[in-house]
């Protein structure tokens, strides 16, 4: 994913935002992963985030949080399956325009018929059976750690001298591009990490598909989180040295990818057309991956019957036994969100904000209510404890959540027109704003009716009662719910 979102470091700040400005949002990532971890050791659910928040929150509001949690979530696990696939997409074009030596133009029409044809296929890979998800998974996390390898001992050995800086350059020049002052053009280089590896979340919506996942769970957020920072930092670290002064030439070249310019630039044609395709490939990979969580956290919200159609949303298919349906909605979600790029040149950028902003609005409010609410909740940490650290964790990472989300609804550059704008506001504040009329519609609200997560695990009952049960309990809901479907 770091392929597609240097755009965001080159211009604000150059290589000292890609070195440093990678470092310093990374170790706050690894925060936001500790503290996460430790709600996913204490209730692993493929409802996670919604599902702590109806747990944690004070009876007077945990429907309400739960409900705008299970929305903030749904729309931003949709961006981020739109934003992977559209860097994809953006990816597919640069390596057209390297193999045709620049003949072949990218127009908004081309690039999104391709990105249409790369969702629905993703969507037909998200049908099939848990085990071949599996595979591909393991697959994809082999091929994206041997890229980063490649780039750090390959692209060193092939740029030519005149385009390899000393480290005077790769670590302490700063090059502003875009016209923001300094300080802020740095804080918007943070995008980049925290859209290649912030959703610390993914692998909780996918937990009631493991073993062990009280202790697996948490340990696999906080291991990925620290892996691609530091793969990432040394990827970063590589191009600073290896990607030559003219930063503007990168930004504005006709391949229209900065990346591929500096893989072109050192490696030729030919070697980086075939490093280009494991690049794509790996991508292409990821936008699976994210397909597969973001239905099974929308099948979760369905469950519930906070969805429109949840009714027909909940359906496990017969033959895949995969959530096929909620498999189609975040694939037309998706589109839908691609879409943006006929409102201008600048504005599909939009879903990779999106998807920041809308998680750090879902992670907040669970972090938040374990601890605004800790003495009548329950709280009982589970197998992965940060004990004294727990209260500090949790008050940095809701700061850099609240502080970077902001940071997200700014546009790329300081003079901005309606058709570069950044429509992260408009997207993520009307599926909220939707979500409330609905809650508090008269007669058909969810205020009527919405009683929080339908209980999963062993532990809590959700309901407005927000109690904690036991395994008979459980198993006595199901077969009262299977009562009433006959």
């Amino acid at each position: 994913m770091h392929r597609s979102v240097v755009s965001y470091s080159i211009p604000n700040g150059g290589p000292i935002a890609m070195v440093w400005g990678w470092a310093v949002a990374s170790t706050f990532i690894l925060v936001v992963g500790l503290s996460m971890a430790e709600l996913a050791s204490a209730a692993p659910t493929s409802g996670g985030l919604y599902f702590w928040a109806h747990a944690y929150s004070s009876p007077k509001w945990r429907n309400l949080l739960a409900w705008i949690v299970g929305y903030s979530n749904t729309i931003g696990m949709i961006a981020s399956v739109a934003s992977v696939d559209w860097g994809a997409v953006v990816q597919i074009m640069a390596a057209a325009s390297i193999s045709s030596d620049g003949s072949f133009t990218p127009t908004s029409s081309k690039a999104f018929g391709v990105y249409v044809g790369v969702v629905l296929s993703h969507a037909v890979v998200c049908c099939l059976g848990t085990k071949i998800l599996a595979r591909l998974q393991n697959v994809y996390m082999a091929l994206n750690i041997s890229l980063c390898f490649a780039v750090i001992i390959a692209l060193p050995a092939a740029t030519p001298r005149e385009l390899k800086n000393n480290a005077s350059y790769a670590l302490g020049n700063f090059t502003n591009l875009y016209g923001w002052p300094n300080g802020f053009a740095f804080t918007l280089s943070f995008l980049a990490p925290i859209w290649t590896f912030g959703s610390c979340d993914s692998t909780v919506h996918i937990s009631e598909e493991a073993s062990n996942a009280a202790i697996a769970v948490p340990w696999t957020i906080v291991c990925s989180a620290s892996i691609a920072g530091m793969l990432g930092f040394v990827v970063n670290l590589t191009l600073a040295f290896c990607m030559g002064q003219d930063l503007e030439g990168l930004m504005n070249n006709s391949i229209g990818q900065p990346m591929a310019q500096i893989f072109l630039n050192s490696f030729g044609k030919t070697a980086t057309l075939a490093v280009w395709a494991f690049i794509i490939l790996a991508q292409y990979m990821m936008g699976s991956s994210m397909m597969l969580v973001a239905s099974r956290q929308s099948f979760a919200f369905a469950r519930d019957g906070a969805l429109p159609f949840s009714s027909w949303l909940y359906r496990m298919n017969s033959f895949t036994k995969t959530p096929v349906n909620t498999v189609l909605f975040c694939a037309a979600g998706s589109i839908a969100l691609g879409a943006l790029v006929f409102a201008g040149p600048q504005a599909v950028n939009a879903v990779f904000a999106i998807a920041i902003a809308a998680q750090y609005v879902a992670y907040s409010i669970p972090i938040t209510a374990r601890w605004t609410w800790r003495k009548e909740n329950g709280w009982t940490p589970g197998p992965f404890s940060l004990g004294a650290w727990s209260g500090i964790c949790a008050i940095i990472s809701v700061v850099w959540m609240v502080f970077t989300s902001i940071v997200s609804f700014f546009p790329t550059t300081s003079n901005t027109s309606a058709q570069d704008m950044n429509y992260t506001v408009v997207v993520l504040g009307g599926v909220l704003i939707f979500s409330l009329v609905w809650y508090y519609f008269p007669v058909y609200g969810g205020v009527h009716w919405f009683e929080g997560p339908v209980p999963t695990v062993v532990g809590y009952m959700g309901g407005r009662t927000g109690k904690w049960m036991v395994q008979k309990d459980v198993e006595e809901v199901h077969n009262g719910s299977a009562e009433r479907e006959k």
